[in-house]
C-alpha cells in the first residue's frame, strides 16, 4: 500500500520547471525543481558515471528541492527513517523507480547527502549500493566500514538475491560538503495523518467471563512506513509509538477498563489483552523472514508473534502505568517483566530492583503474573533492554 497518492508530475525541457507535490502525511509536500536535475546516466555504472551524475546535477538548481524537504522534515519533526520515506518518494517522481533503478537510487543518494547525510555509494557486479553512516546496533543488513565509521545499507532489500560478500562492493569516493550527519533508524514520534486514511478495526477478548470489545482506529499507511525497517535494538523497538489518532481511539480506553482496578490486575489485565485479542504465527510463516512489528502494526495485522506482543504490551504499560520493565531475549522467545514495587517468590532480580514476568504470548500454560512457561524455566537468557521511568524511586 503507497503511503502516498501522486497528484501530478510533469517532465519539462532543460530548463523548464519540475512541479512535485505528494500527498504524505497529513499535509502536502509541495515543492519546484528546476528541469535541469534530471540527467541521463550510463547504462554500465562506474565510480566515473557516478561521479558525472553529481557534477550535473549539483550545477542544476536543486536547493529548492532540499530546502522544500529541510522545511518540512523540520515543521513535522520527522525523525530520519520518516523523514527518508519521503526523500524516496521525492526521487520517485523526479526519476520512476521502474524505469531506470540506478538513476533512483542515485536521487535519493543526492538529496540524502545534500541534506546534510554521510550517505555513500558502492558498485558491486554493476549493481548500486546505497549506504549511510549510522552508529546504531542494527542486526540484518549489510554494512561497511569507512575510517573506523560504519555504513548500513539502505536498499538491500531491492537486491534479495544478491550475497554482498561473494559480489564485493567499492566505495565510490565522492566529496560531498553538506553530507556529514549520522543517520538513525530510532522513530521515537510518529507523524500526523489525513483522518480520512484510518479504517476501524474491531478487537475482543475475555476477561475474567466478561467480554470486552475494542473498535480501534489504525491508519491504513503505517505499515509501508515500516516495509523495509531493519532489526534495530530492543531499546529502539520498544520505543515507537502509536500514532495520535489510534492512541486516542485505544488508550484512554483501556484506561477506563482498569479504573478501580489495582495496579497489578490492571497490568494482568493488558496482558490477557495482549495475549488473547490477536492470532499467533512465526514470522517464516507470516513474512518469509523475522520482522518485528511496531505496535500499531501488530495491533493492525492478523497475526503476530511474541515480539510483536512484547512490545505492544512494553508499550502499554508504559502510557497506563509507566512502570519499570525489563524485556528478557532467550534464544526463541521474548518477554516482559514489569517491577510493582515489591518482591514476589518468583521475582527476577535486577539493578536493585525486582521484577515479576508477565507474559503476553500465548503459552501452553494459563501463565498469571510471575509465572513463566516450563519450557523456558531452565533456558539462559538475556535482559536486552531496561525501562526506568524517570520519576520512579529507585530500589524496591
Amino acid at each position: 500500500m503507497l503511503l502516498f497518492v501522486c497528484a501530478y508530475f510533469t517532465v519539462y525541457a532543460q530548463g523548464k520547471r519540475v512541479p512535485i507535490k505528494l500527498n504524505l502525511y497529513n499535509d502536502p509536500f509541495v515543492t519546484v525543481a528546476d528541469g535541469g536535475i534530471q540527467v541521463n546516466i550510463d547504462a554500465t555504472l562506474s565510480a566515473k558515471a557516478v561521479q558525472a551524475f553529481y557534477t550535473k546535477v549539483s550545477a542544476a538548481n536543486y536547493q529548492p528541492v532540499t530546502d522544500s524537504l529541510l522545511a518540512y522534515k523540520k515543521e513535522h519533526q520527522l525523525n530520519d527513517w520518516l523523514y527518508y520515506q519521503l526523500v524516496r518518494r521525492v526521487a520517485q517522481q523526479i526519476s520512476l523507480k521502474a524505469e531506470n533503478y540506478p538513476r533512483y537510487t542515485l536521487y535519493k543518494w543526492f538529496l540524502l547527502a545534500k541534506t546534510g547525510y554521510d550517505a555513500r555509494l558502492a558498485i558491486a557486479n554493476n549493481k548500486l549500493i546505497f549506504y549511510v553512516y549510522n552508529d546504531e546496533d542494527i542486526r540484518d543488513i549489510p554494512f561497511f566500514m569507512i575510517d573506523n565509521k560504519k555504513y548500513m545499507c539502505l536498499n538491500y532489500h531491492d537486491y534479495p538475491n544478491t550475497d554482498l560478500h561473494q559480489e564485493l562492493p567499492f566505495h565510490v569516493n565522492i566529496d560531498v560538503p553538506e553530507a556529514k550527519h549520522a543517520f538513525s533508524y530510532e522513530v521515537t514520534r510518529m507523524p500526523d495523518f489525513k483522518p480520512e486514511s484510518y479504517i476501524d478495526k474491531q478487537l475482543a477478548f475475555v476477561y475474567e467471563h466478561k467480554n470486552y470489545s475494542f473498535r480501534v482506529k489504525l491508519s491504513k499507511t503505517v505499515d509501508s512506513l515500516f516495509t523495509n525497517y531493519p532489526g534495530v535494538s530492543f531499546k529502539s523497538y520498544f520505543n515507537i509509538p502509536l500514532t495520535k489518532e489510534t492512541y486516542s481511539s485505544l488508550i484512554p480506553l483501556l484506561k477506563n477498563n482498569v479504573k478501580g482496578m489495582d495496579q497489578k490486575k490492571g497490568v494482568d489485565y493488558l496482558m490477557r489483552f495482549t495475549r488473547y485479542a490477536f492470532l499467533y504465527e512465526d514470522d517464516e510463516l507470516n513474512f518469509g523472514k523475522e520482522k518485528r512489528l511496531s505496535p500499531e502494526e501488530t495491533l493492525a495485522s492478523t497475526y503476530s508473534d511474541c515480539d510483536d506482543r512484547a512490545g505492544l504490551f512494553f508499550y502499554l504499560v508504559k502510557e497506563i502505568y509507566n512502570l519499570p520493565m525489563i524485556a528478557l531475549l532467550y534464544p526463541t522467545h521474548v518477554t516482559v517483566a514489569v517491577s510493582f514495587g515489591k518482591t514476589d517468590k518468583n521475582a527476577i532480580m535486577f539493578d536493585g530492583r525486582a521484577y515479576s514476568v508477565c507474559e503476553p504470548t500465548l503459552q501452553p500454560e494459563d501463565l498469571k503474573i510471575g509465572q513463566l512457561s516450563s519450557k523456558y524455566k531452565n533456558v539462559p537468557y538475556q535482559v536486552v533492554y531496561q525501562y526506568q521511568p524517570e520519576t520512579y524511586p529507585r530500589g524496591l
